[in-house]
């Protein structure tokens, strides 16, 4: 088994199932210490790959995932991953993309919509999810999560 996330980890976020995730910006450095073992980036440009597994969720800044449902397919495998993996969710600055994705991944954990945006907020960063439709994609999220429409 991996060694998972530090406590002390910049940017981690522990779910109140235990699972533990690191939102980070990409346009900051790596921060010193242990590396993820799985990385999801949410970004409008293939990123570069890191020398860990990762996946590409094409994600403009302050839109929405280009493909949604494979947005919640990578988000999903990576809620799965986090206990026994050292998982990273990032975009570019860290908080608007990075913030929504953690809120859906808050969703995976039984959350209603409304209520996993103010706990990523309180959790993770105060201005995340920072557009109406990023709020609508987790409640999209929800929909799909609980074999509702998807629509919002």
């Amino acid at each position: 088994m991996t060694e998972l996330w530090d406590g002390g980890t910049p940017g981690l976020v522990e779910l109140p199932s235990g699972r533990r995730l690191r939102g980070r910006g990409l346009r900051y450095d790596l921060p010193q210490g242990q590396t993820p073992t799985f990385t999801v980036h949410l970004t409008d440009h293939e990123p570069p790959r890191p020398p860990w597994e990762s996946v590409w969720v094409p994600w403009r800044d302050f839109w929405l995932p280009a493909d949604p449902m494979d947005a919640m397919r990578k988000l999903r495998d990576a809620y799965e991953r986090a206990p026994d993996e050292r998982v990273e969710v990032c975009c570019g600055g860290g908080v608007g993309r990075t913030g929504t994705a953690l809120s859906a991944i808050c969703v995976f954990e039984g959350m209603d919509p409304r209520e996993a945006v103010k706990w990523v907020r309180r959790h993770y960063h105060s201005r995340a999810v920072e557009v109406p439709w990023q709020r609508r994609f987790v409640r999209q999220v929800h929909a799909m999560s609980t074999g509702g429409s998807g629509r919002a």
